[in-house]
C-alpha cells in the first residue's frame, strides 16, 4: 500500500491508502473526489484532469503525446497537469500529492 494526499479546490486535503498498480482515477473517486473520468481511461476526455505536486513530476512517467494532446483542452491545465486515468500506482509514487484543478 501507498499513500496519496488529495488537495480539494478549497484547499481541505485528504491522505488516503492506495494498492500499489491502482489506477489514480480510481483511487480519486473512491475518496469521492470530483473526477468524472467519463471515458473510462481510453483516452477521449479530459473529465479526470488533476495537476501533480511539482515535486512529484519527476517520480511518474512521462505522459503520452495522446495525453498531452487531451491536457491541451482541459480547462485550468498548467505544466503539472496530468490525466489521472493514465497513472498507475507504484511504490515509488508513495506519498503523491495530486491537487484537483478548479472546474
Amino acid at each position: 500500500m501507498i499513500r496519496v494526499r488529495f488537495i480539494a479546490t478549497d484547499g481541505t486535503s485528504s491522505e488516503v491508502e492506495a494498492a500499489v498498480g491502482a489506477r489514480l482515477l480510481d483511487v480519486a473517486q473512491a475518496d469521492g473526489q470530483p473526477l468524472e473520468g467519463i471515458c473510462d481511461g481510453d483516452l477521449a476526455c479530459a473529465t479526470c484532469h488533476v495537476l501533480i505536486d511539482p515535486a512529484d513530476l519527476d517520480r511518474l512517467p512521462p505522459p503520452s503525446e495522446d495525453e498531452e494532446d487531451l491536457l491541451d483542452l482541459a480547462p485550468a491545465a498548467a505544466r503539472n497537469s496530468r490525466l489521472a486515468c493514465q497513472i498507475r500506482l507504484t511504490a515509488g509514487l508513495d506519498r503523491l500529492t495530486v491537487r484537483i484543478p478548479p472546474q
